[in-house]
């Protein structure tokens, strides 16, 4: 693949950007006008609802980035991939402070509709798990200073970490939890009126178009960070291989 070349991935995602950036603002513009001015209040939980505007994209998205970080992980264990790990440590702030804003967004949605801002059942207790995990891969990184060592062992966290995806997408239907069951992506199809409906998957799409923009920016500095590390390791050792002769003499 072309793209697996970091001179070529930054060449294209160079060129890509502006235009996803765009897109991305336009879909934010279509979505806040949707659900503030399209999309009606509920019957039960009025304008409360409209937290789930932003709790359910951030939801959805928290859950995505660790897919991607999944599949990086067999990329940098199995396939090799030389952008693999950049992709996965690149994601993993960005999936953090998904899963944080869709726990506080569903907290402020929860406090009226439950009376309470924190209850520990199944679906708000795995979220949780994963936002510690995001946070321990992130320390992961920081803690090692050999990108390769780190990425082999962050790895290997994420892979045995993505267990805990089908337990956040199924604890509503395995427990009995406080939390609604899923009324988007069903087999019988959408169980939400239209109105609610559209304006969520135009956030939705906007917050996928965020995430993209956010995670090409990240990889692209991360590709910046290594390529000096190099150069500043290259140049510790022509100083030590310099000295050596004066040393000697």
């Amino acid at each position: 693949m072309d793209l697996a070349n970091p001179t070529r991935f930054m060449s294209f995602s160079g060129r890509l950007l502006p235009w996803l950036a765009g897109a991305c603002v336009l879909a934010f513009a279509a979505g806040l006008y949707m659900t503030f001015f399209v999309a009606p209040d509920d019957y039960q939980q009025g304008a409360t609802v409209k937290i789930m505007f932003l709790h359910v994209p951030a939801a959805w998205l928290a859950m995505m980035c660790y897919s991607i970080m999944a599949i990086s992980a067999l990329g940098t264990l199995v396939w090799k991939h030389p952008l693999a790990d950049v992709s996965a440590r690149a994601a993993a702030p960005i999936g953090a402070a998904f899963t944080f804003l869709s726990l506080v967004t569903g907290s402020l949605w929860g406090k009226p509709m439950w009376g309470t801002y924190w209850v520990w059942d199944a679906r708000l207790t795995s979220v949780l798990v994963l936002f510690v995990m995001y946070l321990g891969l992130i320390a992961l990184w920081r803690t090692m200073e050999d990108p390769i060592r780190a990425g082999k062992a962050a790895a290997v966290l994420t892979l045995v970490g993505a267990i805990n995806l089908p337990i956040i997408k199924f604890s509503v239907d395995w427990w009995n939890t406080l939390h609604q069951p899923a009324s988007v992506m069903r087999l019988d199809g959408p169980a939400i009126h239209p109105t609610i409906l559209w304006p969520l998957l135009t956030m939705a799409l906007a917050f996928t178009l965020l995430f993209l923009v956010m995670h090409l920016m990240a990889m692209r500095n991360e590709i910046l960070r290594r390529r000096l590390r190099t150069l500043q390791l290259g140049a510790a050792s022509a100083r030590v291989a310099s000295a050596r002769p004066q040393a000697a003499e």
